[in-house]
Order: C-alpha cells, then structure tokens, then sequence
C-alpha cells in the first residue's frame, strides 16, 4: 500500500541558540506515532517501519534530533542529552498539533522515548522500545563511543577524510543499508565530539522509580549477543514498565533484514494503542 510521504522541519531554542530540526511523515490522521533512530544514525533508517505503519492507518513521524540526520549540529555539548531530544519529541508533537503519540526508537532513540514518557507522560500513548541501553549496557557503551569521542576531538581530520570519502558515493545505487552505513558516516568532528560528551556526562535515561511509574503498553524488544545494548537492560526494563511486553529478536539484525515478525508486533501495539481509551498514569513510588 502506498502511503503519502512529507518532509517537514521546526525550529528549537537550546543552550546553543536557535537551531532546526527535520522529520518526515508518512500518511495521516490522528493516531500519531513518532519513529527515533540510534545514536549517531539518520531518521531515514526507520523508514522501512514507518512505512509498514503507515499502510495500518497509522499518522507516522520519523525525527532527525540534533546532531542527526539532516538537523541541525551544533558543536556544544550542552545542546545534547537524552532529556533534550526528548524535549525535541514534545515540541515536534507540539509543531504538528499532536496531543498524544506512540513514541518508538532503537538504542538511543529508545532511551529518548523512555524520557519523553517520563517527562511527558500526558503526551505518550505507548512505547516501542528496542534494545535499550541501561545499567548493563555502560562499559560497553564507553568502550565503543569513547574512542570515537577521543578520534573526534584530538584527530578531527580523520573524521572529515571519513565524510569526505563517503559523501560522494550517490545513495541510489547501493542498497539501503549501505546508504544508511553511508549517511551515518556524514559527521562533522565537532558535532560527534560534542553529542557523546553530552551524552556521557548528560542523564542516559529515567530511573527505575520512574520506569515503574510509566503505565502505559509498551513493546520491548531486546536483542541477543550485543554487547553494547545488552539482552538483560531490554529483560530489566520489561520487568519494570507495567504494560510492558518483552519480545526477544533472534539476532541484533532482525529488524533490519527480517522484519516481519517484530513489524507485526509494533504495529499490533501501536494500533492496541489507539483503540483503547488511554489509562491515567501512575502516582505512587
């Protein structure tokens, strides 16, 4: 089924100034759901689910955060932590006149819809969440972002060389995954340094008191033999969410080359979602 598909960008206020955001949706109506990408990725890798959704009837909007994608990258690392994007995931609710939205993500972009819901939690009708990156997932997550740090902040020109080599390689004529491998090597090395010190030194998600207080359904999906976001942060976080429904995929590639199975489960959620009239939210600790 072919969906309508729109590019659309808003304007934020950060610490750094006034800088842009881009999005783009996919079909319409009122049962929102918001699509974010992992660290350092561009919005176009949720593409394939966002269109699956969208041919469900479902008002789908894929976001680049700053420092991603086609947004803006400002070289502060004041403008980057997870309650920032997740302060992006509201105004963009905001700029298209959406009350509520399923709020999705991979990785990072699952840690943000996790904060958005703590935030926000008026705003979030549920949550697809794969492969959380929680206390399990730290030392791996210093090991593979902290040389990338240290290469972008003492060695930038290896970074610009990077970009420079892969830009040019046009996106139509090799297959999606490596345009996406390719788009994710677009960096600006003060961009990169300044989104992982934030994210370091920055909140990397609610607390358990505050996972257990968001009461809305939730799809977690955790990957198998991936260091970096470990099966055990997706099992941890399932056990607290009390909607939560944990869905283990059999590889960490699932979703990108096989994804059928976990397509049908996100789109039984999201739906789930919009047809059933949404619960107060918890008060007690």
């Amino acid at each position: 089924m072919l969906v309508s598909e729109r590019i659309g960008q808003l304007f934020v206020e950060t610490d750094a100034g006034r800088d842009r955001l881009e999005f783009t949706e996919y079909g319409d109506g009122d049962a929102w759901v918001v699509l974010l990408p992992a660290e350092l990725l561009p919005r176009r890798m949720q593409q394939p689910l966002a269109r699956v959704l969208a041919a469900e009837g479902l008002h789908v909007v894929t976001l680049d955060p700053l420092g991603h994608g086609r947004s803006d990258r400002p070289a502060d690392p004041q403008a980057y932590s997870v309650t920032v994007f997740a302060e992006q995931v509201v105004a963009l609710l905001d700029h298209l006149g959406a009350p509520q939205a399923v709020v999705g993500g991979i990785s990072l972009g699952a840690n943000v819809a996790l904060e958005t819901a703590a935030i926000a939690p008026e705003r979030v009708r549920g949550l697809i969440l794969e492969a959380p990156i929680l206390d399990n997932g730290v030392e791996a997550g210093i090991l593979t972002f902290g040389p990338l740090l240290l290469t972008a902040r003492f060695l930038p020109l290896a970074v610009t060389a990077l970009r420079r080599t892969t830009r040019p390689v046009p996106r139509g004529i090799v297959p999606f995954w490596a345009g996406i491998a390719l788009d994710t090597c677009d960096q600006r090395p003060g961009a990169v340094a300044a989104l992982v010190h934030g994210l370091f030194f920055g909140r990397a998600a609610p607390s358990a008191r505050e996972r257990r207080r968001i009461d809305v359904p939730a799809l977690v999906v955790g990957h198998p033999l991936d260091p970096t976001r470990p099966l055990a942060d997706a099992e941890m976080l399932a056990g607290e969410l009390p909607q939560a429904t944990l869905l283990r995929a059999r590889t960490p590639w699932e979703w990108r080359l096989r994804p059928q199975r976990l397509d049908e489960a996100a789109v039984e959620l999201a739906t789930r979602c919009w047809r059933t009239p949404r619960r107060r939210r918890r008060t007690g600790s």
